[in-house]
């Protein structure tokens, strides 16, 4: 994206550097680091990053200040799964994008859930430090990145009485993730399973829980038939840090409501006014998935027809990435993920990379290939 910065990089490449970099990423996060990370960083104009951050932005406003979608969204929310004294916004947004070939931002997806906040500075300061980039290029929007971090899973609480809150975290592909944030926040990852309830207030241990930085994901809990010690329903007496109500409110079931230069032509896929001729160019997403659980790119008519609940499904109109980073294996594509933490403003602090060149993007759609992968942003 920046040639002479692409091109300085691909010249000084070795293996050998990969491999330190491979090692490095294991002795700072404390782990093996089991999803794949590209060779390279990415190399971004700014003004196309300043793009990004302001359309997040304006689809945020969009969704908060429209009273139809707000009370539509109710309904997004399963009764089961209804928590309590919900925020009137999300602490934490992820708004991910591809880049089509006239360099113009289209929205893939839009999150109010947390993301690996602890996990991707520190990728990228290893990028920086293995393969000596230049000192003044930058990886995150603020300078106090840890510091607006820390506040918004710590609130006003003591580290001890907080907690990241994940399903079996010692066995997900982010634990190196989580041991970063306990480095950085000076809290405990516990497992949903040993939270229990003592009248209106969860415990671990002994220890009262006073904020919980909730990282489970409803569908695995519904997956694996997981029940926690509490019901999500109570009316306890503990803070979240990232409400759980956003995570279905500002979610795939936000895209229909869009009308942004951004984002394709989305339906949910029970309002689709005809089934489209030419279906290889749609995308069909269940509303409530992770890492591309679900997602059919040019489905047949029969997958459609076949739906159980088409009101849980989209139809989106499929966005081309444009390949744009030079590789030693050809151009490859790049999404753009833009991390906001919106504590006392919705403020844009770092990106997620994904690189790849398969039909989808994420690590696990790419695998098998070489410079793809979990990556991280640079720009000047």
């Amino acid at each position: 994206m920046i040639p002479d910065l692409r091109a300085k990089f691909n010249e000084n490449y070795t293996p050998a550097k990969y491999q330190r970099f491979l090692s490095e990423l294991d002795h700072r996060s404390g782990t093996h680091v089991k999803f794949r990370n590209s060779e390279t960083p990415c190399f971004f104009p700014h003004d196309l990053l300043d793009k990004m951050v302001r359309y997040g932005k304006e689809l945020t406003e969009q969704l908060l200040s429209n009273p139809a979608y707000l009370k539509a969204s109710d309904t997004a929310v399963p009764p089961e799964y209804n928590v309590p004294n919900q925020t009137p916004r999300p602490l934490f947004l992820q708004v991910d994008f591809g880049i089509d070939e006239h360099l113009e931002p289209k929205l893939v997806e839009i999150q109010g859930f947390p993301s690996l906040y602890a996990y991707q500075p520190v990728l990228g300061e290893i990028y920086r430090d293995v393969y000596d980039l230049d000192p003044d290029l930058h990886l995150t929007f603020v300078p106090e990145y840890g510091t607006l971090f820390r506040r918004a899973v710590l609130g006003n609480h003591d580290p001890e009485n907080v907690i990241l809150m994940e399903v079996d975290p010692h066995q997900q592909k982010t634990l190196p993730d989580f041991l970063l944030t306990e480095k950085l926040c000076g809290i405990k990852t516990v497992s949903i399973t040993d939270v229990v309830k003592r009248g209106n207030r969860l415990y671990y241990g002994d220890t009262p829980i006073r904020r919980i930085y909730n990282r489970a994901i409803v569908d695995e809990l519904q997956r694996k038939g997981i029940r926690p010690g509490f019901d999500f329903r109570d009316d306890l007496d503990v803070e979240w840090a990232g409400h759980p109500n956003w995570y279905f409110r500002i979610s795939k079931f936000s895209l229909p409501f869009f009308r942004h230069v951004s984002v394709p032509k989305t339906w949910f896929l029970n309002e689709v006014p005809a089934i489209p001729d030419d279906l290889e160019n749609y995308v069909l997403k269940p509303l409530y998935s992770f890492a591309g659980l679900g997602v059919v790119i040019g489905p047949t008519r029969e997958q459609i027809d076949t739906v159980k609940h088409p009101e849980h499904y989209i139809l989106q109109e499929r966005m081309t990435f444009a390949p744009l980073i030079e590789t030693p294996f050809g151009l490859t594509k790049a999404e753009v993920r833009v991390m906001y933490i919106w504590l006392d403003e919705l403020r844009a602090v770092t990106t997620i990379i994904r690189m790849g060149r398969g039909k989808m993007m994420g690590v696990d759609q790419n695998r098998d290939m070489e410079w793809v992968g979990a990556s991280a942003g640079f720009f000047i």
